[in-house]
Protein backbone atom coordinates (compact mmCIF):
# COMPACT_ATOMS: atom_id res chain seq x y z
CA UNK A 1 0.00 0.00 0.00
CA UNK A 2 1.43 3.38 -0.96
CA UNK A 3 1.89 6.40 1.28
CA UNK A 4 -0.42 8.25 -1.08
CA UNK A 5 -3.18 5.84 -0.14
CA UNK A 6 -2.64 6.66 3.52
CA UNK A 7 -2.54 10.38 2.85
CA UNK A 8 -5.83 10.17 1.03
CA UNK A 9 -7.43 9.33 4.35
CA UNK A 10 -6.67 12.77 5.80
CA UNK A 11 -8.02 15.31 3.29
CA UNK A 12 -8.95 18.02 5.81
CA UNK A 13 -5.40 18.15 7.09
CA UNK A 14 -3.77 17.99 3.66
CA UNK A 15 -5.47 21.25 2.72
CA UNK A 16 -3.68 22.95 5.58
CA UNK A 17 -0.21 22.01 4.34
CA UNK A 18 1.16 25.53 4.35
CA UNK A 19 -1.02 27.22 6.94
CA UNK A 20 -1.26 24.49 9.57
CA UNK A 21 0.66 24.44 12.85
CA UNK A 22 3.82 22.53 13.62
CA UNK A 23 2.88 19.56 15.78
CA UNK A 24 5.31 19.10 18.65
CA UNK A 25 5.90 15.49 19.75
CA UNK A 26 7.64 14.87 23.08
CA UNK A 27 8.98 11.41 23.86
CA UNK A 28 11.90 9.00 23.68
CA UNK A 29 14.07 7.85 20.80
CA UNK A 30 12.27 4.49 20.69
CA UNK A 31 9.41 5.98 18.66
CA UNK A 32 10.60 9.52 17.86
CA UNK A 33 12.62 8.40 14.86
CA UNK A 34 13.37 10.51 11.81
CA UNK A 35 11.97 8.07 9.21
CA UNK A 36 8.65 8.07 11.10
CA UNK A 37 8.55 11.87 11.18
CA UNK A 38 9.33 12.13 7.48
CA UNK A 39 6.66 9.61 6.50
CA UNK A 40 4.05 11.23 8.74
CA UNK A 41 4.77 14.65 7.24
CA UNK A 42 4.43 13.27 3.72
CA UNK A 43 1.15 11.52 4.52
CA UNK A 44 -0.43 14.23 6.66
CA UNK A 45 0.87 17.36 5.01
CA UNK A 46 1.80 19.40 8.08
CA UNK A 47 5.06 19.97 9.90
CA UNK A 48 6.10 17.75 12.81
CA UNK A 49 8.81 18.57 15.33
CA UNK A 50 10.31 15.77 17.41
CA UNK A 51 11.43 16.52 20.97
CA UNK A 52 13.25 13.34 22.06
CA UNK A 53 14.96 12.79 25.39
CA UNK A 54 15.63 10.32 28.15
CA UNK A 55 12.68 8.70 29.90
CA UNK A 56 13.03 10.64 33.17
CA UNK A 57 13.69 13.91 31.35
CA UNK A 58 10.63 13.79 29.10
CA UNK A 59 8.37 12.57 31.91
CA UNK A 60 9.40 15.54 34.05
CA UNK A 61 8.76 17.91 31.15
CA UNK A 62 5.38 16.38 30.36
CA UNK A 63 4.26 16.52 33.97
CA UNK A 64 5.31 20.14 34.53
CA UNK A 65 5.29 21.96 31.16
CA UNK A 66 2.12 21.12 29.18
CA UNK A 67 2.63 24.22 27.01
CA UNK A 68 5.90 22.81 25.66
CA UNK A 69 4.37 19.92 23.67
CA UNK A 70 1.21 18.82 21.89
CA UNK A 71 1.53 15.02 21.88
CA UNK A 72 3.42 12.90 24.38
CA UNK A 73 4.75 9.43 23.47
CA UNK A 74 6.19 7.25 26.17
CA UNK A 75 5.50 4.23 28.35
CA UNK A 76 2.58 3.10 30.45
CA UNK A 77 4.39 3.57 33.73
CA UNK A 78 4.17 7.34 33.19
CA UNK A 79 0.36 7.45 33.00
CA UNK A 80 -0.62 7.72 36.65
CA UNK A 81 1.83 10.56 37.25
CA UNK A 82 0.68 12.50 34.17
CA UNK A 83 -2.99 12.05 34.96
CA UNK A 84 -2.54 13.12 38.57
CA UNK A 85 -0.50 16.13 37.44
CA UNK A 86 -3.37 17.19 35.18
CA UNK A 87 -1.08 17.98 32.24
CA UNK A 88 -2.85 15.71 29.73
CA UNK A 89 -6.45 15.82 28.51
CA UNK A 90 -8.91 13.01 27.77
CA UNK A 91 -9.03 11.64 24.24
CA UNK A 92 -12.44 11.25 22.56
CA UNK A 93 -12.86 7.72 21.23
CA UNK A 94 -15.29 9.03 18.60
CA UNK A 95 -12.39 10.87 16.93
CA UNK A 96 -10.21 7.77 16.65
CA UNK A 97 -10.78 6.29 13.20
CA UNK A 98 -9.46 2.81 13.97
CA UNK A 99 -10.59 2.41 17.58
CA UNK A 100 -12.79 -0.60 16.80
CA UNK A 101 -9.76 -2.37 15.33
CA UNK A 102 -7.67 -1.99 18.50
CA UNK A 103 -7.39 -5.50 19.92
CA UNK A 104 -8.55 -6.95 23.21
CA UNK A 105 -5.10 -6.88 24.84
CA UNK A 106 -5.35 -3.14 25.50
CA UNK A 107 -9.06 -3.22 26.31
CA UNK A 108 -9.14 -6.26 28.60
CA UNK A 109 -5.52 -6.74 29.71
CA UNK A 110 -5.11 -10.18 28.12
CA UNK A 111 -4.70 -11.48 24.59
CA UNK A 112 -7.05 -14.45 25.11
CA UNK A 113 -9.49 -15.48 27.82
CA UNK A 114 -7.01 -18.10 28.99
CA UNK A 115 -3.91 -15.90 29.06
CA UNK A 116 -2.64 -14.54 32.40
CA UNK A 117 -3.17 -10.83 32.91
CA UNK A 118 0.10 -10.32 34.76
CA UNK A 119 0.90 -8.31 37.87
CA UNK A 120 1.05 -4.53 37.96
CA UNK A 121 -0.89 -2.20 35.66
CA UNK A 122 -2.36 -4.01 32.62
CA UNK A 123 -3.34 -1.50 29.90
CA UNK A 124 -7.09 -1.62 30.51
CA UNK A 125 -6.77 -0.59 34.16
CA UNK A 126 -5.50 2.89 33.27
CA UNK A 127 -7.17 3.32 29.87
CA UNK A 128 -10.71 4.63 30.39
CA UNK A 129 -11.64 7.94 32.02
CA UNK A 130 -14.34 7.06 34.54
CA UNK A 131 -17.30 9.37 35.37
CA UNK A 132 -15.53 10.51 38.55
CA UNK A 133 -12.40 11.48 36.58
CA UNK A 134 -10.34 8.52 37.75
CA UNK A 135 -8.78 5.96 35.41
CA UNK A 136 -10.21 2.47 35.30
CA UNK A 137 -11.13 -0.59 33.20
CA UNK A 138 -14.82 0.13 32.57
CA UNK A 139 -15.29 1.23 28.91
CA UNK A 140 -16.18 4.91 28.48
CA UNK A 141 -16.37 7.47 25.67
CA UNK A 142 -13.03 8.99 26.69
CA UNK A 143 -9.64 7.43 27.22
CA UNK A 144 -6.43 8.68 28.83
CA UNK A 145 -4.06 7.52 26.09
CA UNK A 146 -4.02 6.02 22.62
CA UNK A 147 -2.72 2.42 22.71
CA UNK A 148 -0.16 1.92 19.96
CA UNK A 149 3.26 0.20 20.24
CA UNK A 150 3.83 -2.55 22.78
CA UNK A 151 6.08 -5.52 23.46
CA UNK A 152 7.22 -8.09 25.97
CA UNK A 153 10.71 -7.53 27.36
CA UNK A 154 13.23 -10.02 28.67
CA UNK A 155 17.00 -10.40 28.52
CA UNK A 156 19.40 -11.10 25.70
CA UNK A 157 22.31 -13.51 25.74
CA UNK A 158 25.22 -14.39 23.49
CA UNK A 159 24.65 -17.98 22.36
CA UNK A 160 28.37 -18.39 21.67
CA UNK A 161 28.85 -18.17 25.44
CA UNK A 162 25.52 -19.47 26.78
CA UNK A 163 24.04 -22.29 24.69
CA UNK A 164 20.63 -21.43 23.30
CA UNK A 165 17.90 -22.91 25.48
CA UNK A 166 14.30 -23.90 24.82
CA UNK A 167 11.81 -21.01 25.09
CA UNK A 168 9.66 -21.04 28.25
CA UNK A 169 11.54 -24.09 29.53
CA UNK A 170 15.29 -23.60 29.73
CA UNK A 171 15.65 -19.81 29.87
CA UNK A 172 15.27 -18.10 33.23
CA UNK A 173 15.46 -14.61 34.69
CA UNK A 174 17.57 -16.26 37.38
CA UNK A 175 20.48 -16.27 34.93
CA UNK A 176 21.02 -12.56 35.71
CA UNK A 177 22.13 -13.58 39.22
CA UNK A 178 23.95 -16.78 38.27
CA UNK A 179 27.54 -16.61 39.62
CA UNK A 180 28.67 -18.43 36.47
CA UNK A 181 28.23 -15.15 34.58
CA UNK A 182 29.69 -12.84 37.22
CA UNK A 183 31.22 -9.70 35.73
CA UNK A 184 29.49 -10.23 32.37
CA UNK A 185 25.93 -9.14 33.23
CA UNK A 186 24.35 -5.74 32.58
CA UNK A 187 21.05 -4.25 33.72
CA UNK A 188 18.91 -1.43 32.36
CA UNK A 189 19.52 1.71 34.41
CA UNK A 190 15.87 2.62 34.96
CA UNK A 191 14.44 2.14 38.47
CA UNK A 192 10.82 1.52 37.47
CA UNK A 193 11.90 -1.16 34.97
CA UNK A 194 15.09 -2.62 36.38
CA UNK A 195 13.46 -3.37 39.72
CA UNK A 196 11.22 -5.94 38.04
CA UNK A 197 14.14 -7.57 36.23
CA UNK A 198 15.89 -7.92 39.59
CA UNK A 199 12.74 -9.13 41.31
CA UNK A 200 12.08 -11.78 38.68
CA UNK A 201 15.72 -12.90 38.86
CA UNK A 202 15.85 -13.06 42.66
CA UNK A 203 12.53 -14.89 42.87
CA UNK A 204 13.62 -17.37 40.19
CA UNK A 205 16.68 -18.25 42.29
CA UNK A 206 14.56 -18.69 45.42
CA UNK A 207 16.11 -15.71 47.20
CA UNK A 208 12.86 -13.82 47.85
CA UNK A 209 9.14 -13.94 47.17
CA UNK A 210 6.51 -11.21 46.91
CA UNK A 211 2.91 -11.05 48.02
CA UNK A 212 2.22 -9.01 44.86
CA UNK A 213 5.04 -8.60 42.36
CA UNK A 214 3.37 -5.51 40.86
CA UNK A 215 2.93 -3.76 44.23
CA UNK A 216 5.95 -4.57 46.36
CA UNK A 217 5.90 -3.48 49.98
CA UNK A 218 8.62 -1.27 51.43
CA UNK A 219 9.99 -4.27 53.30
CA UNK A 220 10.13 -6.33 50.11
CA UNK A 221 11.88 -3.53 48.22
CA UNK A 222 14.48 -3.17 50.97
CA UNK A 223 15.12 -6.92 51.03
CA UNK A 224 15.39 -7.10 47.24
CA UNK A 225 18.00 -4.35 47.14
CA UNK A 226 19.90 -5.89 50.03
CA UNK A 227 20.24 -8.99 47.83
CA UNK A 228 21.08 -7.00 44.69
CA UNK A 229 23.72 -4.85 46.37
CA UNK A 230 25.41 -7.96 47.77
CA UNK A 231 25.62 -9.35 44.24
CA UNK A 232 26.95 -6.03 42.95
CA UNK A 233 29.71 -5.98 45.59
CA UNK A 234 30.60 -9.55 44.60
CA UNK A 235 31.15 -8.36 41.02
CA UNK A 236 28.04 -9.77 39.34
CA UNK A 237 27.22 -6.69 37.25
CA UNK A 238 29.49 -5.26 34.58
CA UNK A 239 27.38 -2.24 33.71
CA UNK A 240 24.05 -0.42 33.95
CA UNK A 241 23.02 0.85 30.52
CA UNK A 242 20.97 3.99 29.79
CA UNK A 243 20.30 3.70 26.06
CA UNK A 244 19.49 0.99 23.54
CA UNK A 245 22.73 1.63 21.57
CA UNK A 246 24.72 1.37 24.80
CA UNK A 247 23.15 -2.02 25.59
CA UNK A 248 24.00 -3.24 22.10
CA UNK A 249 27.59 -2.04 22.28
CA UNK A 250 28.14 -3.87 25.58
CA UNK A 251 27.40 -7.20 23.91
CA UNK A 252 29.00 -6.41 20.56
CA UNK A 253 32.26 -5.51 22.34
CA UNK A 254 32.03 -8.73 24.37
CA UNK A 255 31.94 -6.82 27.67
CA UNK A 256 28.84 -8.79 28.62
CA UNK A 257 27.25 -12.06 27.56
CA UNK A 258 23.91 -11.53 29.28
CA UNK A 259 21.83 -8.44 29.98
CA UNK A 260 18.45 -6.83 30.33
CA UNK A 261 17.53 -5.78 26.79
CA UNK A 262 14.86 -4.22 24.64
CA UNK A 263 14.07 -5.82 21.31
CA UNK A 264 15.76 -3.13 19.13
CA UNK A 265 18.98 -3.57 21.10
CA UNK A 266 19.01 -7.30 20.53
CA UNK A 267 18.45 -6.71 16.81
CA UNK A 268 21.37 -4.24 16.70
CA UNK A 269 23.61 -6.92 18.18
CA UNK A 270 22.42 -9.49 15.65
CA UNK A 271 22.95 -7.04 12.80
CA UNK A 272 26.56 -6.70 13.98
CA UNK A 273 27.06 -10.45 13.63
CA UNK A 274 26.82 -11.47 17.30
CA UNK A 275 24.30 -14.30 17.89
CA UNK A 276 22.10 -12.59 20.47
CA UNK A 277 19.09 -14.63 21.60
CA UNK A 278 16.22 -12.59 23.00
CA UNK A 279 14.98 -14.88 25.73
CA UNK A 280 11.51 -16.28 26.43
CA UNK A 281 11.87 -16.83 30.19
CA UNK A 282 9.97 -19.66 31.84
CA UNK A 283 8.86 -17.22 34.56
CA UNK A 284 7.20 -14.98 31.96
CA UNK A 285 7.98 -11.61 30.40
CA UNK A 286 8.01 -8.07 31.71
CA UNK A 287 5.44 -6.42 29.45
CA UNK A 288 4.94 -2.81 28.44
CA UNK A 289 2.77 -0.69 26.20
CA UNK A 290 3.28 2.73 24.69
CA UNK A 291 0.98 5.61 25.54
CA UNK A 292 0.23 8.52 23.23
CA UNK A 293 -1.29 11.43 25.13
CA UNK A 294 -2.65 14.90 24.40
CA UNK A 295 -1.33 17.90 26.28
CA UNK A 296 -4.03 19.82 28.10
CA UNK A 297 -2.78 22.88 26.15
CA UNK A 298 -3.39 21.24 22.76
CA UNK A 299 -6.47 22.93 21.28
CA UNK A 300 -8.01 24.10 18.00
CA UNK A 301 -5.76 23.52 14.95
CA UNK A 302 -3.10 21.78 17.00
CA UNK A 303 -5.66 19.42 18.44
CA UNK A 304 -6.99 18.62 14.97
CA UNK A 305 -3.45 17.87 13.84
CA UNK A 306 -2.83 15.76 16.95
CA UNK A 307 -5.87 13.57 16.29
CA UNK A 308 -4.77 13.19 12.66
CA UNK A 309 -1.32 12.13 13.87
CA UNK A 310 -2.79 9.58 16.27
CA UNK A 311 -5.00 8.18 13.54
CA UNK A 312 -1.99 8.04 11.21
CA UNK A 313 -0.08 5.92 13.73
CA UNK A 314 -2.79 3.26 13.52
CA UNK A 315 -3.27 3.52 9.74
CA UNK A 316 -0.65 0.90 8.83
CA UNK A 317 2.75 2.27 7.82
CA UNK A 318 4.03 3.05 11.32
CA UNK A 319 2.99 -0.33 12.68
CA UNK A 320 4.90 -2.08 9.92
CA UNK A 321 7.97 0.06 10.57
CA UNK A 322 7.90 -0.79 14.27
CA UNK A 323 7.47 -4.50 13.50
CA UNK A 324 10.90 -4.46 11.86
CA UNK A 325 12.44 -3.48 15.20
CA UNK A 326 10.50 -6.17 17.04
CA UNK A 327 7.60 -4.06 18.37
CA UNK A 328 3.89 -4.70 17.89
CA UNK A 329 0.95 -2.39 17.12
CA UNK A 330 -2.48 -2.86 18.72
CA UNK A 331 -4.32 -3.08 15.36
CA UNK A 332 -1.83 -5.24 13.52
CA UNK A 333 -4.05 -6.21 10.59
CA UNK A 334 -3.99 -2.60 9.41
CA UNK A 335 -0.18 -2.88 9.07
CA UNK A 336 -0.19 -6.24 7.35
CA UNK A 337 -0.37 -4.81 3.77
CA UNK A 338 2.76 -2.75 4.52
CA UNK A 339 4.75 -5.90 5.37
CA UNK A 340 5.81 -8.64 3.06
CA UNK A 341 4.07 -11.97 3.64
CA UNK A 342 7.36 -13.40 4.89
CA UNK A 343 7.83 -10.45 7.27
CA UNK A 344 4.35 -10.91 8.70
CA UNK A 345 4.99 -14.62 9.04
CA UNK A 346 8.17 -14.03 11.07
CA UNK A 347 7.28 -11.02 13.22
CA UNK A 348 3.66 -11.85 14.01
CA UNK A 349 2.80 -15.45 13.09
CA UNK A 350 5.77 -17.28 14.56
CA UNK A 351 6.72 -18.83 11.22
CA UNK A 352 10.25 -19.54 9.95
CA UNK A 353 11.74 -16.68 7.93
CA UNK A 354 11.56 -17.44 4.22
CA UNK A 355 14.48 -15.12 3.48
CA UNK A 356 16.92 -12.81 5.22
CA UNK A 357 14.86 -10.02 6.80
CA UNK A 358 16.05 -6.44 7.34
CA UNK A 359 15.54 -4.23 10.36
CA UNK A 360 14.50 -0.59 10.16
CA UNK A 361 17.96 0.50 8.98
CA UNK A 362 18.10 -2.08 6.18
CA UNK A 363 20.69 -4.30 7.86
CA UNK A 364 19.85 -8.01 8.09
CA UNK A 365 18.56 -9.00 11.54
CA UNK A 366 16.87 -12.34 10.74
CA UNK A 367 18.46 -15.24 8.85
CA UNK A 368 16.49 -17.58 6.58
CA UNK A 369 14.84 -20.37 8.52
CA UNK A 370 14.90 -18.60 11.88
CA UNK A 371 11.76 -18.48 14.03
CA UNK A 372 11.11 -15.55 16.36
CA UNK A 373 12.16 -16.70 19.80
CA UNK A 374 9.06 -17.20 21.93
CA UNK A 375 6.79 -17.77 18.94
CA UNK A 376 3.83 -15.87 17.61
CA UNK A 377 2.22 -12.67 18.86
CA UNK A 378 -0.47 -14.62 20.73
CA UNK A 379 1.99 -17.08 22.23
CA UNK A 380 4.36 -14.39 23.48
CA UNK A 381 1.51 -12.37 24.98
CA UNK A 382 0.28 -15.50 26.74
CA UNK A 383 3.37 -15.42 29.00
CA UNK A 384 3.19 -12.08 30.83
CA UNK A 385 4.53 -12.09 34.39
CA UNK A 386 4.36 -8.38 35.17
CA UNK A 387 3.67 -5.05 33.46
CA UNK A 388 5.92 -2.01 33.76
CA UNK A 389 4.33 -0.17 36.66
CA UNK A 390 5.07 2.77 38.94
CA UNK A 391 4.40 1.20 42.33
CA UNK A 392 3.38 3.04 45.53
CA UNK A 393 6.94 2.36 46.73
CA UNK A 394 8.46 4.09 43.68
CA UNK A 395 10.27 6.84 45.64
CA UNK A 396 11.88 4.24 47.88
CA UNK A 397 12.89 2.09 44.90
CA UNK A 398 14.52 5.10 43.20
CA UNK A 399 16.64 5.77 46.30
CA UNK A 400 17.61 2.14 46.66
CA UNK A 401 18.36 1.89 42.93
CA UNK A 402 20.84 4.76 43.23
CA UNK A 403 22.51 2.91 46.11
CA UNK A 404 22.79 -0.18 43.92
CA UNK A 405 24.35 1.64 40.99
CA UNK A 406 26.83 3.48 43.23
CA UNK A 407 27.70 0.47 45.43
Amino acid sequence: MSSAAVAAGFPAIIKARDAGPTLRILGTHATLQEPIRQQAERDLGFRIELLPGGSSQVLLQASTEPDSFDVYEQWSDSMRLLWQAGTIQPIDVSRLRYWDEVNRLSKTGRITEEAPIGAGDPPNTILYVQPDGALGPTPQAQISYLPYVHNVDAFGYNSRVIPEAEPYVGESWGWLLDPAYAGRVALVNAPSIGIFDLALAARARGLIDFADLGAMTAEEVDELFKIAIAYKLDGQFRSFWRSIPHSAELMISDDVCLESMFSPGALMVRAAGVPCVYAAPREGYRAWFGVMCLSRSCTDERQEAAYAFMNWWLSGWAGAYMARQGYYIFNAERSRPFLGADEWGYWYAGQPAQRALPGTDGRIVVKPGEVRHGGSYVERWSHVAVWNTVMPTYDLSVRRWSELVLA
